[in-house]
């Protein structure tokens, strides 16, 4: 049972970034994964689009539709229906603002979520601000953006230079400008990052770029470790629940084949009478 808790709002979110109170936030993809989420007080899910990678095994998250993304935001819904939800548009998605604003409208009403996300910053500042202008509470993204993975080369730490970082605060005051409520940084250098949220009064959250974010964000899958074949330097593991489940599953082979489950614990009986009844009746057949 989900015990009842208030749940963040928009203002909320202006108010933390405000007061310094940090946003806890994690990538959720799937039901009870949010109930786990809820149960330990996550402040936000993100139904990011990097389920493709970790829940459907995707090279990268370019595949993702979004239809696959509402079903996702539906379960996560169920799980943790008390928890702010915020929901990453799939690549292709906002294409165009007209585009931008049918798919983010498209979340808010089939996928019950609180607020949509997209990637870019100055280069979609009329894509933000048509959703924005829609009705809907929308963030981007900057730093190290996955839909861009085949400009980059793959997934490679952004802002390494003076001239990169300048050109990152540019677009996280573009997003501002646009009417954003906040953004995500990814993959960027500490220094950065710090420099990211104070040219901004917008929330900001970070995945691997310090902790100078008003909000953290890490991929449920990568810090229970229920996602291991590979993990990225900025992620730090709380778990290992992969190695766990492993070990139970050898577990269960070995008794199946070795005729210990199901044991008489595990199976379901018959009253006595039932059962002497069905004996003597398969007498008489076998007679």
């Amino acid at each position: 049972m989900t015990e009842e808790r208030k749940k963040l709002t928009v203002p909320d979110l202006i108010a933390r970034k405000r007061s310094g109170e940090k946003v806890v936030m994690a990538s959720i993809p799937d039901y009870p994964t949010a109930v786990w989420a809820e149960r330990a007080g996550i402040d936000i899910c993100a139904i990011g689009d990097s389920l493709g990678m970790v829940s459907y095994g995707y090279a990268n998250t370019l595949p993702v539709t979004v239809d696959m993304m509402i079903e996702h935001c539906l379960a996560v819904q169920r799980g943790a229906p008390n928890t702010f939800r915020l929901v990453a548009m799939p690549y292709g998605s906002y294409a165009n603002a007209e585009v931008g604003v049918a798919n983010a409208l498209r979340f808010m009403k089939e996928g019950a979520v609180d607020c949509v996300k997209m990637q870019g910053g100055r280069d979609k500042f009329d894509i933000i601000k048509a959703i924005a202008d829609a009705g809907v509470p929308v963030m981007s993204h900057v730093g190290m953006c996955p839909h861009f993975v085949h400009q980059y080369g793959g997934f490679k730490l952004q802002g390494k230079t003076a001239e990169e970082a300048l050109k990152i605060i540019d677009d996280a005051r573009a997003i501002e400008e646009a009417g954003a409520i906040g953004f995500e940084v990814e993959a960027v250098p500490a220094p950065v990052a710090k420099a990211v949220d104070a040219a901004v009064d917008i929330f900001t959250f970070g995945i691997g770029a310090g902790s100078a974010s008003c909000g953290q964000l890490l991929l449920a899958f990568d810090l229970l470790g229920m996602f291991d074949q590979f993990k990225p330097k900025f992620t730090k593991r709380y778990a290992n629940i992969s190695q766990i489940a492993v070990d139970a599953l050898k577990t269960y082979a070995a008794e199946v084949r070795g005729g210990q489950f199901p044991d008489a614990d595990h199976s379901y009986g018959m009253k006595p009478e039932e059962a002497a009844k069905l004996e003597a009746a398969l007498g008489k057949k076998r007679g």
